[in-house]
């Protein structure tokens, strides 16, 4: 048997080049022993990125697996972060380590929203497939899902005190929902198009939304008083729409349906109403959508901005203030009406309707414009100590900027305070290369040429330049040369960062150059239909003391077509042009003649290279194929579909027949240009991969892509076995499947109901149920073994060996088979417990309910046997209550459960005891208080201060 060619694997390494990704929000964060507003979390791909504003540098990479980040939400004790993807997952991190012990998988498209309660409890998230989930972060399971909107859900907003949610969506509603029952009681019918943003003011009594308009809609909520839940229901007509709407429907006025006695959609008993009526709009500077909308943590602070550069910050006033103003207002208006006395109560009555119609005018201040030098795409803001307010944002261009203004000032100002610009592109980098040593790595874009270090990735040398398409590093790595779209030759100087000299090489786009094998030129290729030669001169300007490089023309080669690619033959005795007209033409290098003609893409060739033997050149087309020929005869050896979009680079492994191509479907795939076979395809990026670059030695790969990422992937030790590459890809797209299958039936449940069950099926549920049921199958054939065993020592009158025990026992430490089930169970995770029982065929139940009672009788793990028992009970009610053997288990373990859950909860009220007899103990001692905020105590001191030092003023 002949030996096996032998490929190694290229893992992905580090992720740089990216400051902040445009998909997810913004946020201030608190690390320890840092102050506020100093940090800021921003989604960088599929990771968190914690920046030091002051420094200029991450302190801490929240690494997520392999899909997007879309949403960011700080808890509120600040030591977590929650973190939502574009596959509807959703991770909870800790700040002081970096790591990620929660998580939750219920939405079936991207997070668009998340939101803490006020606690921290408990988390609601709200998503692109139009559901919102409401999740208990303590226990780690989902609570239920709300259904409603007719599209995504764009924020969600718990309501202090009171078990409501409300919702906004680019449906154009905004739905009230009551927790305690799960259900939408009230629909918010007053906007015309998508509600994009919405914020609760004036302590949860005003409700602020924003929308495709330059209006900011204020609503004041009135919670009226609570409604018994034990009243009959009765039915009443509503207008069409879920829930209850305050104003017409969209179809029109007076169109009414009667709904079905037992439909449980619109008016179930519940325990809160609210009551909201429009009280006016603000008129934003922008006449565009709104993008964003936040407020501070006591939400005295509105910003929003469009999709302009106009960031307003609205400042609210408290209500005794406004009270005081509209007060003083009535009564010069009273004042001024005594001087007209025939129409003395007409204008007192107006004064008064136009003092109250303006009351929102002065309960929000004029906003301030901050002017952004690129349009924002996320804000965030932080009222700090002394009323100083903190605004960080997220611009289109990879750009974190923060300002600073005083609320307290009169007519506050914003003030840029840091900007974040060195660690990346503004643009996309289009070009890549590598230096001699394997060392440094350079990266273009349409603005600046960047240097980085490959071990560190810290930018070396940031230079401006024109937009760059094609770049090399000089032979000795002192100076780069880049290719511009304007047709120029730019050439850089390392060392001191300068511009050397800037040559017109062709008259449209240089799209390739390429070095010359011999080290002594270039050759440049551009959509003028000419290949231009240049050779490397050293000259001395007059006032400079030592030479420079520079390039000096020497031959040109007219073509018919526009130049897309250029390379040379490593020998130097071919060269191969790729043309618009589909072809790539080969020359002779010394006499420019022509040697052959590439036919056969249906697309421009895009990208080629040749390989060290020069015995074989490969090209990349917008056809998306890739075809390898021979460079003796020009004879096709194979095409290759490669790529599910157009073939945007493609570069030869040095020293091998390897090759790597790179498309725009976001992935890079390596091939064998002898065996005509797929290596491996490296995923990361999340937009269309404009290039790539490989090291001398062939040990790293640098790629950039239109995510604004650079991306290292390195060459490890780790052989490739093609047949095992290709089963574990049939093996994910079987389990994809398989998780994407049909939800499992709830037995009873209502379909198309408003709440459902919030986590879904997943191929972790699936393997949890299966790990289950292997479990349960054990525990059956031990339990047979044991009988069997026990029938044999009967009939042979004396004690036989016990069985042989089943090495999977062994392996966990010769356990009990009944013990092990319990150690199954308890390594699912908490979040997909209630999925994978329900995918449980009802043969095991039986067992599993004896088990739960033996479990329940030791004492072993109520809480969570309890919570597992409760489950089965409620989904496969009819069947046990029929069945007469469960009779007994289900009576037995009725009296166990409480009694145990009795002891428990004793337990934790004695030791809740002793421990508050302790606190007062050592607070009485020590005059210290344990567990009280520090911060708390010093704004109630504050706000007291303030009080007094008001009543003083008004005495005076």
């Amino acid at each position: 048997m002949g030996l096996t060619k032998q490929y190694l694997r290229y893992a992905a390494s580090a992720v740089f080049g990216v400051i902040g990704s445009q998909k997810a929000n913004i946020a201030f964060v608190t690390m320890r022993g840092g102050e506020r507003g100093r940090f800021v979390a921003v989604a960088a791909c599929e990771h968190v990125f914690i920046w030091d504003m002051r420094k200029a540098e991450k302190v801490l990479i929240l690494k997520g697996n392999k899909h997007e980040v879309t949403y960011l939400c700080p808890s509120p004790d600040g030591v977590h972060v929650a973190v939502g993807y574009e596959d509807g997952a959703i991770r909870i991190f800790s700040l002081l380590n970096g790591e990620s012990n929660v998580s939750f998988n219920g939405h079936k498209s991207a997070v668009t929203v998340i939101r803490y309660d006020t606690l921290g409890s408990r988390l609601v998230t709200g998503s692109r497939d139009t559901d919102v989930i409401v999740w208990d972060v303590i226990n780690e399971c989902g609570l239920y899902r709300l259904k409603g909107h007719k599209d995504a859900v764009t924020q969600a907003l718990f309501l202090k005190d009171k078990n409501l949610l409300v919702t906004s969506s680019k449906d154009s509603f905004v739905k009230w929902w009551d927790l305690d029952t799960q259900h939408c009681f009230k629909t918010m019918l007053g906007h015309r198009s998508e509600v994009w943003g919405m914020a609760l003011l004036n302590q949860e009594s005003r409700l602020i939304t924003g929308s495709a308009d330059s209006e900011l809609r204020a609503w004041d909520i009135n919670y009226l008083q609570e409604v018994s839940t034990e009243e009959p229901y009765r039915p009443r007509p509503v207008q069409l729409g879920p829930g209850l709407p305050d104003g017409p429907a969209p179809g029109g006025e007076g169109r009414k349906q009667h709904l079905h006695p037992t439909d449980p959609q619109h008016w179930g008993p519940t325990r809160v109403r609210s009551h909201c009526k429009k009280a006016g709009s603000l008129l934003r500077e922008a006449r565009d959508r709104v993008v964003s909308m936040t407020t501070d943590a006591k939400a005295k602070i509105l910003v929003c901005h469009g999709s302009d550069t106009v960031l307003e910050v609205f400042s609210v006033l408290p209500e005794d203030e406004v009270e005081r103003v509209m007060a003083k207002k009535l009564k010069r208006a009273k004042k001024k009406a005594r001087y007209v006395a025939h129409s003395r109560d007409h204008t007192v009555t107006s004064a008064t309707q136009h003092t109250h119609a303006h009351s929102l005018t002065h309960s929000i201040n004029q906003p301030t414009i901050i002017l952004c030098h690129v349009y924002p795409r996320w804000v965030d803001c932080l009222m700090c100590v002394g009323g100083e307010l903190k605004v960080a944002m997220l611009l289109q261009n990879n750009t974190v900027e923060t300002y600073s203004l005083k609320t307290s000032d009169k007519n506050p100002t914003g003030t840029q305070t840091t900007r974040l610009t060195l660690g990346g592109h503004r643009t996309d980098a289009r070009t890549l290369a590598f230096s001699s040593d394997n060392i440094a790595v350079l990266s273009a874009s349409g603005d600046t040429v960047k240097v980085w270090n490959r071990s560190t990735l810290q930018v070396i040398r940031t230079m401006a330049c024109e937009y760059a398409l094609c770049s090399l590093f000089v032979p000795g790595d002192r100076q780069i040369i880049l290719g511009t779209k304007s047709g120029k030759i730019q050439i850089f100087d390392l060392a001191s960062g300068t511009l050397l000299e800037t040559v017109d090489a062709h008259n449209g786009a240089l799209w390739s150059l390429c070095l010359s094998p011999d080290q002594r030129g270039i050759v440049t290729g551009g959509t003028d239909k000419t290949v231009k030669f240049w050779e490397f001169e050293l000259i001395k300007d007059k006032d400079a003391a030592q030479k420079r490089l520079t390039v000096k023309h020497m031959r040109t080669l007219q073509l018919d077509e526009d130049v897309l690619c250029v390379k040379y033959s490593p020998d130097q005795r071919l060269m191969a042009v790729s043309l618009l007209d589909c072809t790539v033409k080969v020359f002779y290098t010394d006499t420019l003649k022509f040697f052959l003609s590439l036919y056969g893409h249906k697309l421009p060739v895009l990208c080629l290279d040749i390989s060290h033997d020069s015995a074989l050149i490969a090209t990349g087309s917008a056809d998306r194929n890739v075809k390898i020929w021979g460079l003796d005869f020009g004879d096709c050896h194979r095409s290759m579909f490669a790529h599910d979009d157009s073939v945007m680079f493609l570069q030869f492994v040095p020293k091998t027949h390897l090759f790597f191509t790179a498309g725009k479907d976001k992935k890079i795939k390596q091939w064998d240009a002898d065996k005509f076979e797929h290596i491996q395809t490296l995923e990361g990026h999340h937009r269309e991969v404009w290039c790539l670059a490989i090291s001398p030695n062939g040990d790293h790969i640098v790629s950039s892509s239109h995510d604004k990422s650079l991306r290292l992937w390195e060459r490890t030790r780790e052989p490739i076995i093609l047949e095992e590459e290709r089963e574990m890809e049939r093996e994910a797209e079987f389990e994809e499947g398989m998780a994407k299958g049909d939800e499992p039936v709830v037995p009873g449940e209502i379909k198309d109901a408003e709440a459902a069950p919030a986590a879904k099926k997943t191929i972790e549920t699936v393997k949890a149920a299966e790990r289950v049921m292997e479990a349960l199958e054990l525990y059956r054939s031990e339990s047979r073994k044991m009988e069997e065993h026990q029938i044999a020592c009967q009939s042979a009158g004396k004690q036989l060996p016990p069985p042989k025990a089943n090495p999977i026992l062994v392996a966990f430490g010769n356990v009990s088979p009944s013990r092990y089930v319990l150690d199954v169970i308890k390594k699912v995770r908490s979040s997909e417990l209630e999925v994978s029982l329900l995918v449980l065929p009802f043969p095991y139940i039986p067992d599993l309910l004896s088990l739960f009672n033996c479990y329940v009788q030791d004492g072993l793990e109520v809480e969570l046997v309890c919570r597992c028992l409760f489950f089965l009970l409620r989904i496969h009610f009819g069947q046990i209550s029929s069945n007469q053997m469960l009779l007994t288990v289900i009576d037995e373990l009725r009296t166990n459960t409480i009694s145990k859950v009795r002891e428990i909860r004793d337990v934790l009220g004695f030791n809740s005891a002793g421990l508050q007899f302790l606190q007062r103990e050592v607070e009485s001692k020590e005059e210290v208080m344990f567990f009280a905020d520090a911060t708390g105590r010093l704004e109630e001191k504050r706000r007291k201060r303030k009080k007094r030092e008001r009543a003083i003023l008004t005495i005076a």
